[in-house]
């Protein structure tokens, strides 16, 4: 786990858009955003904010500290990034107004996504393609699902703990952030580019140039190809809603669960697993779509080669369970119902949406290439946190005014709406990708 996902993990909690709920003042609402709500004489949405710059900070991290690791090294960034955590999540916890809460919170997610923006890059040095890399990559991949799906349930416990103090859950970060940093030291340069310029190079000032014009070159590319292209395109709108709508589903869960089922946070956090028991299952799914159906394409394939949309075998199952999920979770709960009913909606929506993601971020690199394919994965990534940070601005007040019901059906329409997308990419990608200026040459296939 990076040292981002340790701080998704532990700090959802505090930084959670589950808000207090117009429920009875004998349930317990989820505390942190209640708290901060409180000390600072806040309304709900400005309380929300910590969340929402947080995740803004991760959205537009990624697209600098991705190129920039290929030039001041992977290593650097790593040291410097999980030291500014450990930093600025002390001064979350230290705050003492909203507004240095907000300062801080942001700086933790734009510094704190060099994990996330060169884990994979990382474990693509060391492991190569093979596997192993293969098995590590799917590893990192967890951090960002299983952080959002278990923060709530870790923060919960921590602020029980200590008496309801929302600071504890920035100071956890800080302690689980400190040995994190020390295994960094210890740990070597990975970039092959990097550690060839050191070899031939004394001098920083010309790679101070070199990195600042590939910065902007990567950024514009990213742009580029999110616009232009429809492959690119297509999947970041699909995953980036397939991403935001978990956000949803946990702030909804505090309406929900509250008001249905009369949970406190502590039960509402545990609640989650079921989520990631889909996460688990997601895996294993596409563990067996791996050795099965790709597989048997790799045999068919003249040179061994498939087609890139292969990888789409598990996309497609995913576009089908993602809105089970979300319509079972819509209309399943109700007073006087088993709150287990509602709970397992959790296991095919978290199923759907993970192995949705996984299958087609693979889709995109062997599509692209590795060059092109970091600056698709980088759009995509910052689309993905963009509209996380934005859908728990109106989550909670799409259910007062709709109901449960249909303020749950509103994102299972629009997964619908969007379950064509994979089906339409492994009929029609080859055309898309022969057509592509970022694909010059597409493979014989």
């Amino acid at each position: 786990m990076s040292d981002t996902d340790v701080e998704i993990c532990a700090n959802k909690r505090h930084s959670s858009p589950y808000t207090s709920n117009p429920v009875d003042e004998n349930h317990e609402p989820l505390p942190a955003t209640s708290a901060l709500m409180k000390e600072f004489n806040i309304g709900r949405t400005k309380a929300i904010l910590s969340e929402t710059l947080y995740m803004l900070g991760l959205a537009f991290g990624p697209m600098i500290m991705a190129p920039l690791s290929e030039f001041i090294g992977r290593r650097w960034l790593y040291l410097v990034t999980s030291s500014s955590i450990i930093a600025f999540a002390g001064g979350s916890g230290a705050a003492r107004n909203f507004a240095t809460l907000l300062i801080c919170r942001f700086l933790c997610g734009f510094l704190g996504s060099a994990g996330i923006a060169i884990g994979a890059g990382t474990s693509l040095d060391v492991w190569g393609m093979g596997k192993a890399g293969g098995l590590a990559r799917l590893l990192f991949i967890c951090g960002p699902f299983l952080g959002p799906s278990m923060g709530p349930l870790a923060g919960a416990y921590v602020m029980h703990e200590h008496n309801g103090d929302w600071r504890w859950t920035q100071w956890t970060v800080a302690l689980i952030g400190a040995p994190i940093w020390i295994m960094i030291l210890f740990m070597k340069e990975t970039s092959d580019f990097r550690i060839q310029y050191e070899e031939k190079h004394s001098g920083r000032f010309g790679i101070v140039r070199l990195a600042l014009s590939t910065l902007k070159a990567a950024v514009l590319r990213s742009v580029t190809m999110l616009t232009t292209e429809a492959i690119a395109f297509s999947l970041t709108l699909y995953t980036g809603y397939a991403y935001a709508v978990i956000f949803s589903f946990f702030a909804s869960a505090t309406y929900v669960y509250s008001i249905d089922y009369e949970f406190n946070s502590r039960q509402i956090g545990l609640s989650f697993l079921s989520v990631a028991i889909g996460y688990a299952l997601a895996a294993v799914m596409y563990m067996i779509v791996d050795s099965t159906l790709y597989a048997r394409a790799v045999r068919q394939a003249p040179n061994g080669r498939p087609a890139p949309e292969h990888r789409l075998y598990a996309a497609m199952a995913g576009s089908i369970f993602l809105p089970i999920g979300l319509f079972w979770y819509a209309w399943e709960a109700h007073q006087g119902g088993h709150w287990a009913a509602v709970v397992a909606s959790g296991i095919p929506f978290g199923l759907g949406a993970f192995v949705l993601f996984l299958s087609s971020m693979i889709y995109l690199v062997e599509s692209y290439g590795a060059g092109a394919a970091a600056s698709a994965l980088a759009a995509n990534g910052s689309i993905r946190y963009l509209l996380g940070a934005v859908f728990p601005l109106f989550t909670i007040q799409m259910y007062e005014k709709l109901g449960i019901h249909w303020a749950g059906s509103v994102f299972g329409f629009l997964s619908l709406a969007l379950l064509p997308i994979p089906w339409i990419l492994f009929k029609f990608g080859r055309r898309l990708r022969q057509n592509s200026r970022f694909i010059p040459l597409a493979p014989k296939e």
